[in-house]
């Protein structure tokens, strides 16, 4: 028998980064693009390169342009860490595994480091084929962060919770890190909202401004950490938006909502330097009166346009750029 699991990219509608910081965040699963794994039974454990991850290059130009987007790591890491993470976890949680092996191979159609949470939908589709394959059951809550280890404590990756929440939960979803929270149960808030009053929602994303989030958001972490002032109250700020988006959407407040994603960018702005190409599509896609933010750390955008004739300028506009549009699909 062949396992097949999937988990989805998502896309961050209000309080990122405040996730990685303690703070608050709405996300939405965007079924657009997935990760799929399939694992079946096999005489020894295998794990089967995608070919992003073979070190053949057609020429040097080849290797520059892969490891320009990608970096210098494939997905294998990502799927041994969560294999390691869930061997750990069913040993200390005293859940016997049965004495079989498997072959696993995985494909993924998200876009690379455009901050739609590629790497987590990996380890978290390998999660879901490795609890069926050994019928073990990991509470819900828990699992965003087991996944989430994979990534910190294993492969030294800068990330938060966010991400692997709602590619758990799916859907849209309202999480609350409190700290004293956090430490005490090791999972936060969820609350689920009801995707169908969410207002008309677009995603724009440019594979050509890839990069790996961890990198990214590693200046902020240091001025956290240190205690920067502006810094922490502007993350607060940041998160306390997640609540206001959260009523806003329950009341359906289009015209609230439109504006806090704005601000939420805005804020960003002032404490990470954004790129003059991320910029641009964020200026374009306000020119074209929608609201726009970013989805992730950087590459791709998300936000509200009112009708049909305000995406065909989104489309048209953002196209220059050489940035696809696409709506996004949730339920």
């Amino acid at each position: 028998m062949i396992i097949e699991t999937r988990a989805y990219a998502r896309a961050g509608l209000l309080g990122n980064p405040s996730d990685g910081y303690f703070g608050k965040a709405i996300s939405i699963s965007v079924r657009n693009f997935g990760a799929h794994v399939s694992l079946f039974q096999s005489p020894e454990m295998k794990i089967e390169s995608q070919i992003d991850d073979l070190n053949i290059y057609r020429n040097i130009y080849d290797l520059v342009e892969k490891i320009g987007l990608s970096g210098y790591y494939g997905g294998d890491r990502l799927i041994k860490a969560a294999v390691y993470v869930f061997g750990d976890y069913c040993e200390k949680s005293s859940q016997k595994l049965s004495n079989k092996n498997f072959t696993l191979r995985y494909h993924s159609s998200i876009p690379r480091q455009v901050g739609l949470a590629g790497s987590s939908a990996i380890i978290t589709a390998v999660f879901r084929a490795l609890m069926q394959f050994y019928q073990i059951d990991i509470p819900q809550e828990i699992l965003p962060t087991l996944i989430l280890s994979a990534e910190t404590e294993e492969l030294g990756i800068n990330a938060g919770l966010q991400d692997r929440v709602i590619q758990v939960y799916e859907g849209c979803v309202h999480m609350d890190f409190n700290r004293k929270i956090l430490e005490e149960k090791n999972h936060g808030i969820y609350e689920r909202i009801d995707p169908r009053l969410l207002p008309n929602l677009y995603i724009a994303y440019k594979t050509s401004l890839g990069k790996v989030s961890g990198k990214a958001l590693s200046n902020i972490r240091n001025r956290y950490d240190s205690g920067d002032r502006f810094v922490v109250e502007t993350l607060q700020k940041i998160a306390d938006l997640a609540d206001t988006g959260k009523e806003a959407i329950l009341n359906q407040d289009s015209r609230t909502l439109n504006r806090i994603i704005n601000q939420n960018f805005d804020y960003r702005k002032q404490i990470m330097p954004i790129s003059e190409s991320n910029l641009e599509m964020i200026e374009t896609a306000r020119s074209c009166g929608a609201s726009a933010k970013f989805a992730g750390s950087g590459g791709s955008i998300i936000g509200i346009y009112t009708d049909d004739d305000m995406l065909t300028r989104l489309n048209v506009e953002l196209k220059k750029l050489n940035a696809r549009v696409i709506k996004p699909y949730i339920i």
